[in-house]
C-alpha cells in the first residue's frame, strides 16, 4: 500500500513540476519529499533522466535540514544536472552557469552557489546592501562524489570521479581523481596510479 501511495505522490508532484516555466525534467526522475524550485527572469533548471531529488530523511542515513533547494533567479541563469544523478537536501543556487555532471552524488546540506551575493563595496558600505554581486560558473563532472555540509564557491571545476570530503569548503578547482578536504579544501588521496596536475 505504502508503495502505490508513493507512485501516486510521484506523479502528482511531476505534474506539479511541469507548470513551473523554464524547468525541464528527464525521464524516470524521482522526486523524494517536495523540493523548492524557483526559477525567475528566465532562468532554466534542467534535469535529465533517471535522476533522484532526495527531501526527506526517511531512509536517509544522515539528518537533513532543508529540502532540496534549486534556485535560478538571474536572466539566463541555468542549472543543470546529468543523468542518473542523486541530490540530497542541499541548495544549488545559480546566478549564470551550475552544471552537475552524470552519476553525481550530492550529500545531504550542500551549499553550490556561483555568485557573490553582493560586492564588496569598500567605497561605500552603504551601498552593499543594494549590490547583486558577480558571478562565475560552477563545473562538477560526471561521477562525483561530495561529501555533507560542503560548500562550493564560484568559479570552480572538480574533475572527473573527485571526492569531497565532508564540511569541505571548494574555493580552487579540484583536479580529476583525487579525495580533497578541508577549508580550503586540498588534496589528501589521489586514484592507484594517478598523479594530479595541481594541489588544489
Amino acid at each position: 500500500m505504502r508503495r502505490i501511495w508513493n507512485v501516486f505522490f510521484m506523479l502528482l508532484r511531476r505534474l506539479l513540476y511541469g507548470r513551473i516555466k523554464g524547468l525541464q525534467i528527464g525521464k524516470r526522475v524521482t522526486f523524494h519529499g517536495p523540493a523548492l524550485i524557483d526559477i525567475r527572469n528566465g532562468g532554466k533548471v534542467i534535469i535529465g533522466d533517471d535522476v533522484t531529488i532526495n527531501s526527506t530523511n526517511r531512509g536517509y542515513h544522515m539528518n537533513m535540514h532543508s529540502p532540496v533547494k534549486l534556485y535560478a533567479d538571474r536572466p539566463g541563469a541555468t542549472i543543470t544536472i546529468g543523468e542518473k544523478s542523486r541530490i540530497h537536501g542541499s541548495c544549488i543556487h545559480a546566478y549564470s552557469s551550475i552544471h552537475i555532471g552524470q552519476r553525481c552524488l550530492i550529500a545531504a546540506n550542500c551549499q553550490i552557489i556561483d555568485g557573490s551575493g553582493h560586492d564588496l563595496s569598500f567605497e561605500d558600505v552603504n551601498n552593499r546592501i543594494h549590490t547583486k554581486g558577480s558571478s562565475r560558473r560552477i563545473i562538477i563532472e560526471d561521477c562525483v562524489w561530495v561529501g555533507a555540509n560542503t560548500v562550493i564557491l564560484p568559479g570552480v571545476t572538480i574533475g572527473r570521479g573527485s571526492v569531497i570530503g565532508a564540511c569541505s569548503i571548494v574555493n580552487k578547482d579540484v583536479p580529476p581523481m583525487v579525495v580533497a578536504a578541508g577549508n580550503p579544501a586540498k588534496i589528501v588521496k589521489a586514484a592507484v596510479g594517478f598523479v594530479p596536475t595541481n594541489n588544489s
